[in-house]
This record gives C-alpha cells, structure tokens and sequence, in this order.
C-alpha cells in the first residue's frame, strides 16, 4: 500500500495546497483500493495497548460471567457477541462463494462455510441522537461487573481517539471528491458508532488455517482499526489483489464499508477481508507463550456509521443510482444483520 495519509497538514490549515493534496489522496485510495493507512497526530498509541490490555483481560474470564453481557435482544448491537453466533454473509450467499471461486490461486479467500468463531464486544462512542426511529441500533453502553471501575473511562479515551480520526477522515474524503467538506461528516454525527474489539481464543483456535472471522465486508461507513498483538488480517484490494495487513508503527489503517459505496454509488467499493490464523500467527502464539502472556486475539477497531435516521443515497454523479435507491442507513443495517444472523427475521 501506500504512503500513509498525513493528516497533520490537513488540522493545521484544511485550506492548504499539501491538506488539499492529502485529501485528493484519500478519494484516490479509497476509490482505487477501498482501504488506505493514515496517520493522525491525536492518536496516541499507548492508548491502545491499555485498551488491548483491558480487553484481554475481560475475555479472559469465564465464559459464564461473559455470557452475562450478551443482549441478543439488541441484535448484539452492544456488550458481547459469542463465537458461533455471527456468520459471514459469504457463508450464505452463493454469488460471494463465486466471486471467491473466481479469484487467482494466490489470492483465493477461505471460504466460510459455519458462524465465526471469533467473540465481539460494541462499545457505544459518541453522543447518540435525541430522537431515533432505530432505538435498538442506538442501545445504551453496556459496563461489564468486572471493570465497572475503569471501562467507560479507558474505552471511551481510545474509541474517541478512532471516532475523531474517522471523522477527519470524511472531511477529507468529502474534500477529495469535491463535495461540501461537511457532507460525509454530517450524516455520521450522533451515528450509531462501535468500538469493536474481535477476540479469537487462540489458545482453543490457533492451529493453522483456522478462520477466525470469515471473508466479509463491513455494513458500516469506514472502519478503523489499530495494532493487534497478533497477524492474521487480510485484506482485498479492488482489483482482486490479496494483502497481509502490517499496520506501520504510529498509523492506523481504514477500510470502506458498505455505507460509503451506496454514497459514492460504487467509485468506492466496500472492502473485503478475512482474520485467518497464519505461520506468522504461530510464531507470535509461540513468543506469547514463552513471555507468559494472554493468548486471545484483539482487533483493535472502531465502525463509523452514518446515523441510523439519515438516508443513503449517491452524492456523487453516477449513471447508477437505479441501484442505490435511497434508503434509511437503519434499514440498511437492519438488513444486513439479518444477513450475518444478528437479528432475527421476525
């Protein structure tokens, strides 16, 4: 990939000739390749491993006392979702299983074929709207027993962090396609947005091959994500080709989702990836064994949303928009939770 995007000239003066190009970058990138690492001075990386340690440390405990924060009653849209619960929508949908079928040997994805193993817990960031049509895609926080404490405090210090950068991130991208700079902001704020650590018990799944979550896109506007302690990330660019993620030291990495195709009426294409366990897993396995430490895999990732409220339709000129009709981000997500078995069909 390429070099990440420099948001620094952009804070200091948006108007500049260099934040100008940055922000042409960003629109280049995520249309090219759907996904682009950045560099944001407002992160501080310390952050995110005392927000990687807090969350070892909650799927560490017993399965029983987890299972305590699982509200499958609010589709899994906050506290913790169990592995086996959540399935790839390629799992279920014949043409994903053509489009991986259809791919170079060197590039193929492994097909998902049962629910992930990997567990989740949504954290809620951000000021949530006055009023909603989707009160169950905007739930209240859930605190876990354990860490009432310190959890609202250390989740919100570094998922604010993502929900700043993100949010810079569609002012940019708003500049680059030469739209008005507050066109992708504004449909996000007060969106139903995640902090969305994955874990993956590698003690129980780190053989190799293993999926720990299985090829998908995201439903959301644009996802970030942070270092994990161990490899397995793959992403696909829009041209088919497949890359290992190695997030360089300071940045983040952000990946479209589905919310900005619809915007964008496909220039930018949702991103696909995969969390498999790698040779490279093993090896970091291996050394946190011998070093002692925990051996649950934490992505480190916040989703954006466009507010359940606003409408999705393109922003862009297109000769497309018979297949982007407008429609609620809520129903969109809605649909999409059915597809991946969050919500029911009822």
């Amino acid at each position: 990939m390429e070099a990440p995007i420099n948001f620094s000239v952009y804070l200091e003066d948006p108007n500049s000739e260099l934040a100008i190009h940055e922000c042409n970058r960003v629109a280049d990138l995520f249309m090219r390749f759907g996904a682009l690492t950045l560099r944001d001075p407002r992160v501080t990386f310390d952050d995110n491993q005392i927000f990687l340690d807090i969350v070892e440390a909650y799927f560490n405990q017993p399965e029983e006392i987890k299972m305590k924060d699982v509200f499958p009653q609010y589709s899994y849209q906050v506290g913790t979702t169990p592995e086996g619960v959540e399935f790839p929508r390629c799992a279920k949908d014949p043409e994903c299983k053509k489009l991986i079928e259809s791919m170079a040997v060197e590039d193929r994805a492994h097909y998902p074929d049962s629910a992930d193993v990997k567990w989740r817990y949504f954290h809620r960031i951000g000021e949530p709207p006055k009023e909603t049509e989707f009160p169950l895609l905007n739930a209240p926080v859930v605190i876990p027993e354990a860490f009432k404490s310190i959890w609202q405090e250390k989740m919100d210090n570094w998922g604010k962090k993502l929900l700043d950068a993100g949010v810079t991130l569609a002012e940019m991208a708003a500049v680059g396609f030469k739209i008005p700079r507050d066109t992708f902001k504004d449909l996000v704020q007060s969106g139903p947005h995640l902090l969305a650590p994955t874990a993956s018990d590698l003690e129980k799944y780190g053989s190799l091959h293993q999926i720990l979550a299985g090829f998908h896109r995201d439903l959301n506007f644009v996802t970030l994500h942070g270092k994990s302690r161990f490899p397995g990330l793959f992403i696909w660019l829009r041209d088919g080709k497949k890359i290992p993620v190695s997030i360089p030291d300071g940045c983040l990495l952000a990946q479209a989702g589905m919310q900005f195709e619809y915007l964008t009426a496909g220039s930018v294409m949702a991103g696909y990836h995969e969390v498999v366990v790698t040779e490279k897993t093993i090896e970091a396995i291996t050394k946190a064994r011998q070093e002692k430490r925990c051996l649950w895999r934490i992505s480190s990732t916040v989703f954006i949303h466009v507010a359940s409220d606003n409408s999705l339709q393109p922003l862009l000129p297109t000769d497309q928009k018979d297949k982007f009709p407008s429609i609620k981000a809520g129903h969109q997500v809605e649909r999409e939770l059915k597809a991946i078995s969050l919500m029911s069909h009822e």
